[in-house]
C-alpha cells in the first residue's frame, strides 16, 4: 500500500489531510448530507433543517464547500435575489462514503461512548 502522507510532506501536497480537513468539519458533512438527500436547497432551508448553526458560520461552510468544488450556488436575478445550493458531481460522489460513515458511526455509537467513561474514569 502507497503511503498516505509521507513524512514533512507539505500541508497542501497531503490528500488526506487537505481534503478532510475541509470537509470533516462540525458542518459541511451535515450540508452535504442535506443537499444529497434534497437535492437543491435555499440559504434559509439549509439553515432552518441543520437548525444550531449560526448564519455567519453556514455562509463560510458554504462558501468553503463552494471553493472546493463540492456544493454549486445558483443565483437568480429576482428582487429579492434568490440563491440555491446543490451538490456538484464530486460533492455527489461523497455521498455514499459519507452513507457508510454514518452507519458505521450508528453501529459503534454505544461502543465508543462506553470506551471514552471507561477510559475517563481510569484517568481520574
Amino acid at each position: 500500500m502507497e503511503k498516505i502522507c509521507k513524512k514533512n510532506e507539505e500541508y497542501d501536497r497531503c490528500p488526506i489531510r487537505n481534503i478532510l480537513d475541509r470537509f470533516g468539519d462540525k458542518w459541511s458533512m451535515l450540508v452535504i448530507i442535506l443537499l444529497g438527500k434534497e437535492g437543491t436547497l435555499r440559504f434559509n432551508q439549509l439553515n432552518n433543517q441543520i437548525g444550531d448553526i449560526s448564519q455567519k458560520m453556514l455562509t463560510v461552510t458554504l462558501r468553503t464547500l463552494e471553493a472546493d468544488g463540492l456544493v454549486s450556488r445558483k443565483i437568480y436575478a429576482e428582487i429579492p435575489p434568490r440563491v440555491e445550493y446543490s451538490l456538484t458531481t464530486i460533492g455527489k460522489e461523497l455521498i455514499p462514503h459519507i452513507e457508510n460513515l454514518t452507519k458505521w458511526a450508528l453501529k459503534h455509537m454505544s461502543e465508543i461512548k462506553n470506551s471514552r467513561e471507561r477510559f475517563h474514569e481510569q484517568k481520574v
